[in-house]
């Protein structure tokens, strides 16, 4: 009794110190074997948890924990800073989860994980917090929200998002022209080719990597197709699907486009666009800010915004951005979920789109005045439509190798080494051998 009563003044003294901010939420947690029972002990009890991410150039992480901790006065945030590379963070969680850590508490996700991340037992279900707290998932971005899905469940909650655009020189053309239809796109991309010191009408990343999957995507999705749908049944071939990658290979193949666009990813895409090259670009929200900085582009204030041109069924718009999740070993699940709600939630994404200048993935934001002082291109419509139409890539646990297939079989099609029939009875196949694997 005495050793245990000591032990217990020992935690208390800890708790109360300075030395507690280099404690991790695996130090707090070895005092409580109870694991969540004991997370919820009394309410002065303070808990620490360890948030991961990667590295956050701006104060939008800092001024959001800050915020938090304010809030939360029981509960303090360890932001444990993980590699900048996506795919070196995505490794080292999946060492420290197959090895049942609960190191970690809180983590962040790429879009494209959290299917994988759920199938592998990695992350909790948040269902049941959602439900007792009520929280009212219409308000966010539906496209974001059905990447955080999977099997029925929910496995995360998007935080901010990025979504594919069209950018467009407002001194080529008006925004009372601006393509509605691919058909329209193309049309307008050849008669402005050569016009205002342009060398092509259109850019769009061709090259056989990700940037590729996503423009397939939003080909695809304007036609009505899907790669995977949401019972995760592999949809590939379609009428829907085959018409879209048709208007897709139809688009690189044409004369608009660079002869070597199956080189082009994002870099070489925009370098084109503020050098002038082309009235027309498909790119990533940071384009606007890219394409506006006089010290580097030839356009800077001459740039427009608005949703990707339409097929039969809308415009498509490929899904980025991050989420957030609870490690299924967190000692402490209910205060990770605190932090979660916290984080992913009007306040927490305020702070981040003001501070960190991320696109929320909750809709009434862009109409709140302190986010749009912040980030006037929120406001803008075409801005909002884009991001509006965003949808996921598919959604699998298995998903580099299901991009990898996709990737391979576009560039043949797009090569004429396959018709697009072939590309998608090959694309089905090979999903459904994967996804069974």
């Amino acid at each position: 009794m005495k050793k245990s009563m000591k032990m217990k003044w020992l935690t208390v003294f800890a708790t109360l110190s300075l030395a507690l901010t280099a404690c991790s939420s695996s130090d707090t947690s070895s005092t409580d074997k109870g694991g969540e029972k004991d997370s919820s002990k009394g309410k002065d009890e303070k808990v620490t948890l360890t948030y991961a991410r990667g590295k956050d150039v701006t104060q939008g992480t800092t001024k959001m924990v800050e915020a938090f901790e304010k809030s939360h006065p029981n509960i303090k945030i360890n932001f444990k800073q993980m590699p900048a590379d996506t795919g070196q963070q995505h490794d080292q969680y999946i060492t420290a989860f197959n090895a049942k850590s609960s190191e970690i508490d809180v983590i962040d996700m790429d879009v494209i994980w959290p299917a994988e991340f759920a199938q592998a037992d990695y992350v909790l279900p948040l269902d049941r917090f959602i439900q007792a707290d009520h929280i009212d998932l219409n308000g966010y971005n539906q496209g974001a929200l059905a990447a955080s899905q999977f099997n029925g469940k929910q496995w995360a909650l998007p935080k901010f998002i990025d979504a594919g655009l069209l950018f467009y020189r407002k001194d080529l053309v008006k925004d009372s022209d601006v393509p509605k239809t691919w058909d329209d796109l193309l049309k307008q991309a050849k008669a402005l080719k050569g016009k205002g010191g342009t060398k092509f009408g259109y850019i769009m990343q061709a090259k056989q990597y990700e940037g590729l999957v996503c423009n397939a995507v939003e080909f695809v999705s304007a036609y009505g197709g899907q790669f995977i749908n949401e019972k995760n049944e592999v949809t590939v071939n379609s009428p829907q699907t085959i018409k879209g990658l048709k208007k897709l290979v139809e688009v690189a193949k044409s004369s608009v486009v660079p002869g070597n666009v199956t080189t082009f990813t994002e870099i070489e895409s925009d370098q084109a666009f503020i050098e002038g090259q082309t009235p027309f670009l498909r790119n990533w929200p940071y384009e606007y800010a890219s394409a506006n900085d006089k010290e580097k582009s030839k356009i800077a204030g001459k740039v427009g915004i608005a949703p990707l041109p339409a097929g039969d069924k809308g415009s498509g718009a490929a899904l980025g951005g991050w989420m957030a999740g609870i490690n299924k070993n967190s000692k402490h699940p209910k205060e990770a979920w605190e932090f979660l709600k916290f984080m992913a939630g009007p306040e927490g994404q305020k702070i981040d789109a003001i501070y960190g200048g991320h696109a929320p993935t909750i809709l009434s934001l862009y109409n709140d005045q302190d986010v749009i002082k912040a980030n006037p291109t929120f406001a803008d419509k075409g801005f909002q439509d884009g991001l509006k139409a965003a949808v996921s890539r598919p959604v699998a646990p298995n998903y580099p190798e299901i991009s990898e297939i996709i990737q391979i079989h576009v560039s043949k099609a797009i090569a004429g080494q396959e018709t697009v029939e072939q590309a998608v009875q090959n694309m089905e196949k090979e999903m459904k051998a994967k996804l069974k694997s």
